[in-house]
């Protein structure tokens, strides 16, 4: 009987281990076909495309608000995020507008040069890191100023509609070089006045008083545009309490408290040197070592790459410490802590 049970018991575990090994799952592809329905030209000077995205079958897409972006899976390879700039209530088609960038990674140029109306696309589909938060929904706000530089349009154009149409009191400035280079000129004029057009070949460089405007108490501003734009609209508002400030840019961050360090790829033994006001992504990309990356803010997670060796920096606003203790990084923002060398599994 003793030797019985334990043969029941030793069946028993067998069965449990069996049991406790889980098996994982089966990778799912989350990804979303789309196929390009449209193609405009949005910008005088030619060099702002407008794509108008749907599913193959014509069915319902997911739904998004503004604000929100898609990440768009190329042809090439590369995953490029744009911000989604039709109409919200349009459940059918997602509309991206992309400027060509002759010095950029490569994105809008195949956009611009390959992809023609009936390319098939992926998107991963609608997400939302510059929420509009409209009054007596999640903010205290009366009212709006919309502040776009360029192509910073995009995610500013669902915006206007929405607060237009729950009534919520608003103005905008629209800056860019030239009239010629502003997307969605023609667009914008059904709000008139409302919206002020400053170019540089006019007006000169506004400031941030320009841009702001008059902004009293319980003001949020939207604002979307380059680097240096956004720097002088947050240094106008430190102290303005009684202001909102929500902002988003389309190019990577200004490194702040920067070190110079050395990374080494694992594949080659390269080793290149990262200047202290130059991102690794950016280090990577002059030296040829092609990573893919996209949003170039640390939120998207495109670029995480595994590090062999070294000491991370991490600043980024997405990974998890036990990813971080595992050897992931980040490389748009982050960067090795001292000298380095940091090794990338590249």
């Amino acid at each position: 009987m003793l030797w019985f049970g334990d043969a029941v018991v030793t069946g028993l575990f067998a069965l449990s281990g069996a049991i406790r090994k889980p098996v994982a799952p089966a990778e799912v592809d989350r990804r979303i076909a789309l196929v390009v329905a449209d193609r405009e030209v949005v910008a005088h000077d030619q060099d702002v495309i407008a794509l108008r995205l749907t599913a193959p079958d014509d069915s319902a897409l997911p739904r998004w608000y503004p604000g929100a972006h898609i990440d768009v899976h190329l042809p090439s390879g590369r995953v490029r995020q744009y911000s989604l700039c039709g109409d919200p209530a349009d459940t059918r088609a997602y509309r991206i507008a992309v400027r060509r960038i002759p010095a950029g990674g490569g994105g809008s140029i195949e956009v611009h040069d390959e992809i023609a109306t009936g390319t098939s696309l992926f998107t991963s589909g609608p997400r939302n890191a510059f929420p509009l938060a409209m009054p007596g929904f999640g903010s205290p706000t009366q009212r709006f100023r919309f502040i776009a530089g360029g192509i910073g349009i995009t995610p500013i154009l669902p915006m206007l509609a929405t607060a237009e149409r729950h009534g919520v009191d608003w103005s905008m400035v629209y800056a860019g070089r030239s009239v010629d280079a502003l997307p969605f000129v023609d667009e914008l004029a059904r709000f008139g006045d409302r919206i002020e057009v400053r170019t540089d070949d006019v007006h000169g460089v506004p400031s941030a008083a320009d841009l702001l405007g008059d902004c009293p108490d319980g003001t949020t501003v939207y604002a979307c545009g380059p680097a240096p734009m956004l720097t002088a609209i947050r240094s106008s508002l430190v102290g303005r309490a009684d202001v909102e400030l929500h902002f988003e840019r389309f190019a990577a961050p200004p490194v702040v408290d920067g070190e110079e360090f050395t990374v080494a790829i694992a594949s080659t033994g390269e080793a290149i040197r990262v200047a202290a006001d130059e991102t690794l992504l950016a280090a990577l990309n002059r030296s040829d070592v092609h990573a893919p990356y996209s949003c170039q803010q640390g939120f998207c997670g495109t670029c995480r790459t595994a590090v062999r060796s070294g000491d991370v920096d991490h600043r980024d606003t997405l990974l998890t410490e036990p990813e971080r203790a595992a050897g992931t990084m980040l490389i748009c923002v982050s960067r090795a802590r001292g000298d380095g060398p940091l090794v990338l599994d590249l």
